[in-house]
C-alpha cells in the first residue's frame, strides 16, 4: 500500500551549504518510483562533505568520477564504495564547488515489501540502515547519478512525513582524514540509525 506522495522539495528550499543542508535532510522523504514499483524512506542520518574537507571526494577537485558533486545543490552523486556497495549523495553548493552529504539511513515507509525482496532480507530496521544496505533496498546505482532530485523524475526528494525529533550530532564514520569534525547528524533514539548505540542517542 502506497502512502500519499508527499510535497516534492524546490531547489529554494534546499540549504546552500553542506552541513546545513545535512541536517535539514534529517525528517525529509526520499522517493524512488522505479520500473518494479515504488519505494521511499525518511532520512534518519546524514554526513556532511564540506568544501575543502579531506575527507570528500571533491577535494582532490572535478573529475569524471565526481563531476555530479560539482552540480547545483539538489543532484545525486553516486559512487561505487570499495568495490562492494553504491553510496548515495546530495550534492550541496552552488555549481562549479564540490561538496556533499552522504545520506546513511533511512526509515522505510513505501515499498517495504520490495526492499525485503532487494536486500533479501525481512528485518526491517536493517533495509536502510547504512549507506550500502540503503541503496540495494531503494534501488539506486551509478544509472541515478547526476539525477536532479528536485526535478520531475524516477529519484526525488521531498517534504517529511511526519516532524524529525531530536537531531543528535557527532563525527563521521569510517573515515580517517578530518574524523574529529561534527559533521554527521541523524535522528536521536531512531532504530533505523546506523553505527554504535553511543552514536544513535
Amino acid at each position: 500500500m502506497k502512502s500519499a506522495t508527499p510535497r516534492r522539495l524546490r531547489r529554494a528550499d534546499l540549504p546552500v551549504d553542506a552541513a546545513q543542508l545535512a541536517r535539514f535532510l534529517i525528517g525529509k522523504t526520499l522517493v524512488h518510483e522505479a520500473p518494479d514499483g515504488r519505494t521511499s524512506g525518511r532520512i534518519v542520518e546524514t554526513e556532511a562533505y564540506v568544501v575543502g574537507d579531506a575527507a570528500g571526494h571533491a577535494y582532490v577537485g572535478e573529475t569524471a568520477r565526481n563531476r555530479s558533486l560539482f552540480l547545483r545543490r539538489g543532484h545525486a552523486y553516486v559512487y561505487f564504495s570499495y568495490g562492494v556497495h553504491w553510496c548515495f549523495n546530495v550534492s550541496a553548493e552552488t555549481a562549479r564547488v564540490g561538496a556533499g552529504v552522504l545520506v546513511r539511513a533511512l526509515e522505510p515507509l513505501d515499498g517495504i515489501e520490495l526492499m525485503k525482496r532487494r536486500r533479501g532480507t525481512d528485518r526491517l530496521v536493517d533495509l536502510a540502515r547504512g549507506p550500502g544496505r540503503l541503496t540495494a533496498a531503494m534501488g539506486i546505482d551509478k544509472r541515478l547519478d547526476g539525477v536532479d532530485l528536485c526535478a520531475a523524475g524516477s529519484l526525488w526528494l521531498a517534504a517529511e512525513s511526519r516532524r524529525a525529533g531530536p537531531i543528535g550530532r557527532s563525527v563521521r564514520i569510517g573515515i580517517t582524514k578530518e574524523a574529529h569534525r561534527l559533521l554527521r547528524f541523524y535522528e536521536r533514539g531512531s532504530v533505523f540509525v546506523s553505527g554504535s548505540l553511543a552514536l544513535r542517542n
